[in-house]
């Protein structure tokens, strides 16, 4: 806790806040203007341990003029640090060290004027409105009107965010890299041709009206309510190792997108059609059907803005069947022929991940499942 406030009202504030809890030792760092001084006051507090520290402000820079690295090891491996009568320079400088020291990501929560430059040197800046005006909530990242809204910030609202941004992101890749796998192997088939396979409102369509409603609707998924989400903090710290967005995950999507994408214009192109208007017919429904599908395999919680993206972007593509006569036969379209070529196309694409997202629940199903 970095404060202006005297050394008794910050500790108050900490107990209150439960920062500190009652029970808990307090090591008042002594004032120290020497470098010697500094160092015998920093052996003593070494000694101790489970203990928070409460330190001034002066005393804080001397440490960090002569003891940086031996201030911060120490501090860091406290339980709570209070630094009471800080400028604001020191609140910002003591974030940036924070930074340095330890390579993590900081959030500053402040609600003054004075503490504006610590909000605008953490990766998170938190501003609270209240009687001391709007400058913190200003120039922060995110404003809250009270401070045990908090909470759910971070809990609730910052682990779906980064749910959900990773779920987008993942997404997008898997999106554009599918029809690039298709189009590359429908190139090689043909000796590297630079015949596009699909043209015009295909392309156009494809990253638009036929498959982004489902996948920007991701946005909106939740994996548990918000009361479970603050009622077992695990789930938050789950998140912090990073394994919803990292390399792995990425080469997995990618992965993924090669093998759909290969299946789709493999089959397409094998197994069963010669006619180039019916290659793009059968590829092309196969990869909006196996996007679509993605997209419900991958959502935890259904809702109505889902279903309607769901819907509404497989309609607008079947009608499209009809209206774009350019880019279909409009003949072929209404076979058996081409209904069971997409449909196996399309089971072949998705159903092995079905299966494997299937016997990873059973048998190793994430902490959201345990709890929702």
């Amino acid at each position: 806790m970095l404060t202006g406030d005297k050394l008794e009202t910050a500790t108050c504030i900490a107990k209150s806040s439960r920062l500190v809890s009652r029970t808990q030792g307090l090591h008042v760092f002594k004032s120290v203007v020497t470098r010697t001084d500094a160092h015998l006051e920093l052996n003593t507090f070494r000694k101790k341990q489970d203990c928070a520290l409460v330190i001034s402000g002066d005393s804080l820079e001397v440490c960090l003029q002569y003891y940086e690295q031996e201030f911060l090891e120490l501090a860091c491996g406290s339980p709570a640090v209070v630094c009471c009568r800080c400028s604001p320079t020191q609140k910002a400088e003591v974030v940036s060290l924070i930074q340095r020291h330890t390579g993590k990501r900081t959030a500053a929560v402040g609600d003054g004027g004075n503490d504006v430059s610590m909000i605008q040197a953490a990766d998170a800046g938190i501003g609270l409105e209240g009687l001391e005006g709007r400058q913190a909530s200003l120039a922060a990242d995110f404003s809250i009107s009270q401070f045990s809204h908090l909470a759910n910030l971070l809990l609730v609202h910052g682990r779906r965010s980064y749910k959900r941004s990773a779920a987008l992101s993942q997404f997008v890749i898997h999106r554009g890299l599918i029809i690039s796998t298709m189009q590359a192997v429908f190139s090689a088939v043909f000796y590297l041709s630079s015949v596009a396979l699909y043209q015009g409102f295909l392309m156009v369509g494809y990253a638009t009206i036929y498959t982004m409603f489902p996948v920007f609707s991701l946005v909106l998924d939740k994996d548990v309510s918000g009361k479970i989400a603050l009622t077992y903090p695990e789930l938050y710290k789950e998140l912090s190792k990073g394994r919803s967005l990292s390399y792995k995950t990425f080469f997995m999507w990618v992965l993924i997108s090669i093998y759909q994408g290969g299946v789709i214009m493999y089959g397409a192109l094998i197994m069963f059609e010669d006619e180039f208007i019916h290659i793009v017919a059968i590829s092309f429904s196969a990869l909006v059907l196996t996007e679509l599908i993605m997209v419900a395999l991958t959502i935890r919680t259904w809702h109505h803005i889902m279903m309607l993206a769901e819907i509404f972007s497989l309609a607008l593509y079947l009608l499209s069947l009809v209206v774009l006569k350019d880019y279909f036969d409009a003949e072929f379209i209404k076979t058996t022929d081409f209904l069971w070529k997409v449909l196996v196309i399309t089971l072949v694409s998705c159903m092995p991940l079905y299966i494997l997202k299937f016997l990873r629940k059973k048998f190793s199903p994430p902490s959201y499942t345990k709890l929702s």
